[in-house]
């Protein structure tokens, strides 16, 4: 199987580690920010933030034209600091959390699909952490 094409989006949210780390694992704020635009939602969302537990989250577009479960299990969970899970398809993804003077840093790296242009995965996946941080900041 060839190397999987690594991709990473990272953003800063003008906030606190403990306030980001909530927000981004919080069912109810999941569902508030888990989104790459306006036209899109995401009406439910479950969390087991735990090696082992599951997360699965339903993303959908407003219109009802299309919509599926971004989910996996957590293989390492470090309380604001690191996250990293495995995808159904077995991609992985590591997210870490880095707190400084300017606020915290969350950066993603994750294993691209083959289905979709490597790009068209970057700007899907920066969006989403764009709103995040969009959310976190104004809440």
């Amino acid at each position: 199987m060839a190397q999987a094409t690594k991709i990473t989006v990272e953003a800063t949210a003008n906030a606190s580690v403990a306030k980001v780390w909530k927000a981004w694992n919080t069912p109810a704020d999941i569902m508030q920010w888990n989104t790459p635009d306006p036209s899109w939602h995401s009406p439910s969302s479950e969390n087991d933030l735990r090696i082992g537990g599951k997360f699965k989250n339903r993303m959908e577009a407003k219109d009802g034209s299309f919509g599926f479960d971004f989910e996996g299990i957590y293989d390492n969970v470090e309380e604001h600091r690191e996250i990293t899970y495995t995808m159904p398809d077995g991609r992985k993804a590591t997210t870490v959390f880095a707190e400084g003077d300017g606020g915290t840093t969350i950066a993603t790296t994750f294993d691209a699909e083959s289905e979709n242009d490597p790009q068209f995965q970057k700007q899907g996946w920066q969006a989403i952490l764009d709103n995040f941080v969009k959310y976190v900041e104004a809440n």
